[in-house]
């Protein structure tokens, strides 16, 4: 599948969808922590996103898609595997519209739990990103309810772009506008509304994505210059697992400077670091960036870096499997 430019969103977009969503969402902070700078040797911006409303930055995509709805519509539906769901069903509710969100059965129950208490309905399907498209085919057929995609949605996209906004604009009032900013990427609708956003506002920052490597389809893509569709992941970082979509990668390649992948142990580190170091309860996924940073040091050192904490919806049930007892704990 190949899109079309008419089909992209731009920068304008971005602009456009941060008025959309103003009031609605919050303007999370820029964090630091001169430990973590120490042991980087770089000086870091940690973008809290874990603190936005449903506890993940997809509040501002499922916002600004649901400003722009078509008249008459009264449910609105996705798949997802947490956070897109949670953020969905919230944005829902707060304009009176039904919703219902396809999870796999692999989600976890926090996040499960998150979708079902902001009032959306569930429907479980196998892991695969082909029974997810399947179920949610059959959702649409009984019900009619409109599709709001995950993140191969140019209303997403540009929702997801207004967190580079922030960043420029908080970090511009610091006197320390960011070389670098690492985001991490899953489907890509942040890593890509990031890219329009900075491309128009500071060219010169350059964007880095980071994934897991048992998850690497978007390096892969950009590094080979043929979109990987098709993976079988691996990783800890649940909200990363998914490939990336066709307008993301479209606009990816050409904003985005490079993708680094981490391994799973550098996940576990950079939580841990997080957790302790900032007192931030943040998700695997969150992790990446700062991990990213943690394993490809050289490109970070003596730098100014944001690093975008994506979410913070963490199952506690899972903390004794990612911090076993005798294991590095401080």
């Amino acid at each position: 599948m190949s899109v079309a430019s008419r089909d992209l969103p731009t920068s304008a977009d971005v602009f456009t969808a941060a008025q959309n969503i103003a009031g609605r969402v919050h303007c999370t902070p820029l964090m630091r922590s001169g430990l973590i700078d120490t042991a980087t040797g770089a000086k870091l911006f940690f973008k809290c996103e874990h603190l936005q409303k449903v506890g993940a930055f997809k509040a501002r995509g499922a916002a600004n898609a649901l400003a722009q709805l078509p008249a008459g519509v009264e449910r609105v539906a996705t798949h997802s595997s947490g956070n897109h769901g949670a953020a969905l069903a919230w944005a829902a509710a707060q304009r009176g519209l039904s919703c219902t969100v396809v999870m796999p059965q692999t989600a976890p129950r926090a996040k499960r739990e998150a979708v079902a208490a902001y009032g959306a309905d569930i429907v479980l399907c196998g892991p695969t990103l082909a029974d997810r498209h399947a179920a949610l085919e059959q959702v649409v057929a009984a019900s009619g309810a409109h599709v709001v995609p995950p993140f191969d949605d140019s209303r997403i996209i540009a929702g997801q772009g207004t967190v580079a906004l922030e960043i420029i604009q908080q970090s511009r009032e610091l006197g320390a506008v960011p070389d670098i900013l690492v985001a991490p990427v899953g489907g890509g609708g942040l890593l890509a509304g990031i890219g329009l956003a900075v491309a128009a506002l500071a060219p010169e920052m350059l964007v880095i994505g980071a994934e897991p490597a048992g998850a690497d389809d978007a390096q892969r893509s950009l590094h080979g210059g043929s979109h990987v569709t098709e993976q079988t992941p691996e990783t800890i970082a649940d909200g990363l697992r998914t490939t990336l979509g066709y307008r993301n990668y479209a606009i990816v390649r050409r904003t985005v400077r490079d993708i680094v992948t981490v391994s799973e142990a550098g996940i576990v580190d950079a939580m841990r670091l997080l957790w302790t170091r900032t007192k931030q309860l943040v998700e695997p996924s969150a992790a990446v960036g700062l991990a990213a940073v943690l394993e490809h040091g050289a490109r970070f050192r003596k730098k100014n870096v944001a690093v975008v904490l994506t979410g913070g919806n963490m199952d506690l049930d899972r903390v004794s499997e990612l911090f076993p007892p005798g294991g590095n704990g401080e």
